[in-house]
């Protein structure tokens, strides 16, 4: 390649828009010269690294729309800790196929027990497979739903919420919420019934559920709306973490 064809070429790619092809042109020409590569490679290899390149910059943006309270990743997970979920299901709930269906998943139990980290760890996933995801408390959810109430914005926020295909609701159940705040949540399961997918960790069983959300019959029909197409775990051992403390202070004392 002379220098005024590059010149050219890079003021193309600049024009185009394509920066990792601007930017590994030089490098990649050569790699291709050194190995007597055809055209067709040299310009594929320059189109897979432009190709890399965007999708490794979309997932950083899609992870940190998700709002995660900290990454957790199935392969530095052990998965045996959870026994409610089968390595095949946690397998299937990794390739997206519940969020591609419109399904939900719901893991309920004690404090401790693993529920947040599944959710997070099963929405990294979602963001590694091109779905937009949102992860919020019940608390920080009705806050600002509130909010957007208040200013006169609900419409639009709850229509922003139904467009996302994976929403995380964490810890329903720890702060009851006032009856407004529960017919505000009530509104975003109902306005994504079979539209999205959402995640719901609780520590209370559905049974209790009137507890934060006050009125038996708002509870039914959320429950109705939620359950219809889900999967439901039970996260119903000790908390990891106090067993894990337990095991290192057992070690401690053996040595």
């Amino acid at each position: 390649m002379n220098p005024a064809e590059e010149i050219l070429i890079k003021d193309a790619l600049k024009a185009l828009k394509l920066p990792t092809m601007l930017a590994e042109l030089s490098e990649c020409a050569r790699q291709c010269n050194a190995s007597g590569d055809s055209y067709e490679a040299f310009l594929l290899s320059l189109c897979e690294r432009e190709l890399q390149n965007r999708q490794a910059n979309q997932l950083t943006r899609r992870l940190k729309e998700a709002g995660f309270p900290q990454m957790k990743v199935l392969e530095d997970t052990q998965t045996e800790k959870w026994p409610c979920l089968k390595p095949m299901q946690i397998r299937a709930y990794a390739e997206g196929g519940y969020i591609r269906n419109r399904e939900n998943l719901i893991f309920i139990g004690k404090h401790g027990t693993g529920k947040t980290h599944a959710a997070v760890a099963f929405g990294v996933e979602a963001c590694r497979r091109g779905f937009k995801t949102l992860f919020t408390t019940a608390a920080e959810l009705v806050n600002t739903l509130t909010e957007a109430r208040d200013e006169k914005r609900l419409k639009n926020y709850l229509a922003k919420l139904k467009r996302i295909p994976l929403l995380i609701i964490d810890e329903l159940g720890y702060i009851p919420f006032s009856e407004e705040g529960a017919q505000l949540l009530f509104q975003v399961v109902s306005s994504r019934y079979e539209q999205g997918s959402t995640i719901i960790t609780s520590n209370l069983t559905f049974a209790e559920w009137t507890q934060v959300f006050h009125d038996a019959n708002l509870t039914a029909a959320l429950l109705d709306r939620l359950t219809h197409h889900s999967y439901i775990h039970q996260f119903d051992w000790e908390s990891i973490r106090f067993t894990d403390s337990l095991s290192r202070r057992q070690k401690q004392k053996e040595t």
